[in-house]
């Protein structure tokens, strides 16, 4: 047992940063291991999260504006188009312009410790997901538990944790929803766990999130339930089912995995229904569907785009899992996000092979279009494939927990947890509520990730900013503490730069010509370097 997830971790404080003028520690020192870095949410208004929202000509939007800070607040906007209103929440809702426009909207946040104000551009045109989405998946929570209780329970969490105020906006259902088809449309229906899919994303929707749902291509999805196609128009499944007395549920009919290879459901079949389904998916209120088979070819996902621009919703598209990389560039024209990895688990061997692989997939990115590296193995997770109703502490480190987050943010990933959130502790909040570390995951810029340096263990990956600073990762793969040096010159910086630490949200002074960094084994640190002027 790690006991050190279990202390109470020591808070830093964001007023203990470096005077002006001071120099950069040499070697700035590791913190010690299991300590929260992130300092407490400041009571004064800060708005958080996407500064670009985009949006189809004519269809329904919702945007929650994350704004941190003691409650009661007043938050206002200026410059929204007719057709948007904004609630005393910041909740953004209605219908967008139905010509292609950005729109610049002020909004403003105060209480009685102050006020913030930033700008919001709305992009009314053909892309959505600006920035790389931010939420929930059940899969590592409950995976074959997943039901309409729990999803809910999870959304109600995200409100009262304060998450939703730092961007977190999606609550996914994985795998394991489906039941059987009917309905208007002939598509799927859920199974008994859910029931009242469009009250469900009503819930979610009001809360001030976005709903998403789990499908495939296949007659059959990894978990054993009913996919997007059929080999039949009835459709009937007949001897590729298992018998009922063998199902785990009613409604897996080809079993648990490797259950969909065994009964050979796992390729599209003869009957495409996965129109009907997004049809469903539409008038039940989704915003995002997650859409799993490998390989991930383009005429599918061709056929599968079709079906969600023809459903009458904006719906982000998730491709899962391990696109070929050879067909990245097709692929990326058709979805919002794709994966590049298969599954990822909680130790440090899967985290960081996925993680320090990513750099020839950065290219192919861009606002709208992101690379998948997969969900953020933080916090207390269930045990995919189980019916869960307990978790257990992730098994990567607190120091992994921060090379794993740093890096996913550098990569401008999407940041998906699927931890409990019911008795989350304090370290996992510092992970999910650092806004200055999410800035960078969130910059509208998008510019790709580079590793700078790589000498043995240690490591500098950088990425440009909208606002003409670098973000810079600082990592140690080995297992044992050490000192990283490298003069800021073989970085591509020159001349002296104000140096911030993102983890503690404090300024350490100026920096210029040899850096020393001392990293904890399987460590990172996360700095911001300014120009000096």
């Amino acid at each position: 047992m790690r006991l050190y997830h279990f202390l109470l971790p020591a808070v830093v404080s964001a007023a203990v940063s470096a005077s002006f003028g001071a120099e950069f520690p040499n070697p700035y020192p590791a913190p010690a291991p299991g300590v929260r870095l992130t300092p407490e949410i400041p009571l004064s208004p800060s708005i958080n999260g996407a500064r670009i929202v985009g949006a189809t000509p004519g269809s329904r939007m919702l945007f929650q504006v994350p704004v941190s800070g003691e409650r009661p607040m007043k938050i206002q906007a200026t410059g929204l188009p007719p057709g948007l209103k904004m609630d005393s929440r910041g909740l953004i809702s209605g219908t967008a312009p139905s010509g292609k426009r950005e729109y610049k909207v002020n909004i403003q946040a105060s209480n009685r410790h102050g006020k913030d104000m930033k700008e919001l551009i709305l992009k009314v045109g053909d892309e959505l997901c600006l920035t790389p989405p931010m939420g929930w998946s059940s899969w590592y929570s409950y995976s074959e538990a997943v039901g309409e209780d729990n999803v809910l329970k999870t959304a109600r969490l995200f409100v009262e944790r304060g998450l939703v105020n730092h961007g977190w906006a999606y609550i996914n259902i994985d795998d394991c929803w489906q039941g059987r088809r009917g309905g208007k449309y002939g598509a799927i229906q859920p199974n008994k766990r859910f029931p009242d899919m469009k009250a469900m994303c009503d819930a979610i929707h009001a809360m001030g999130m976005k709903a998403g749902i789990y499908s495939t291509p296949w007659m059959g999805t990894y978990a054993g339930f009913i996919g997007g196609s059929a080999p039949n128009a009835k459709p009937d499944y007949g001897e590729m089912a298992i018998p009922e007395k063998e199902r785990k549920q009613e409604d897996q009919i080809f079993g648990s995995y490797p259950g969909v290879h065994r009964r050979k459901a796992d390729h599209v079949g003869a009957v495409w229904l996965f129109d009907r389904d997004a049809k469903q998916w539409a008038d039940w209120g989704f915003d995002y569907v997650k859409v799993d088979w490998n390989p991930n070819d383009v005429s599918t996902t061709k056929r599968i785009r079709k079906a969600l621009d023809e459903s009458g919703r904006d719906i982000v598209l998730s491709l899962s899992n391990a696109a070929p990389y050879e067909h990245v560039e097709e692929l990326g024209k058709l979805a919002n996000l794709w994966r590049t990895t298969g599954d990822i688990q909680d130790h440090w061997g899967s985290v960081s092979g996925i993680g320090f692989s990513q750099e020839r997939w950065q290219k192919h990115m861009r606002p709208g279009h992101w690379n998948d590296p997969d969900i953020l193995q933080i916090g207390k997770l269930g045990k995919p494939n189980q019916p869960n109703t307990t978790f257990v502490q992730t098994r990567l480190t607190p120091d992994e927990q921060y090379t794993h987050v740093t890096l996913w943010c550098l990569l401008s990933a999407p940041l998906i947890v699927s931890c409990d959130l019911e008795h989350i502790d304090s370290f996992t909040m510092g992970l999910l509520t650092n806004d200055e570390v999410i800035a960078v995951d969130q910059d509208p810029a998008a510019r790709p990730a580079r590793k700078a340096w790589h000498q043995g263990n240690f490591q500098v990956w950088m990425k440009e900013l909208s606002d003409g600073s670098v973000a810079a990762g600082f990592f140690n793969t080995g297992k044992e503490k050490g000192i990283l040096k490298v003069n800021l010159k073989e970085l591509g910086l020159s001349g002296a730069y104000e140096a911030r630490d993102l983890w503690k949200r404090a300024d350490q002074g100026t920096v210029q010509g040899d850096m020393a960094v001392e990293l904890n084994g399987h460590g990172a640190s996360m700095f911001r370097f300014s120009k000096k002027k």
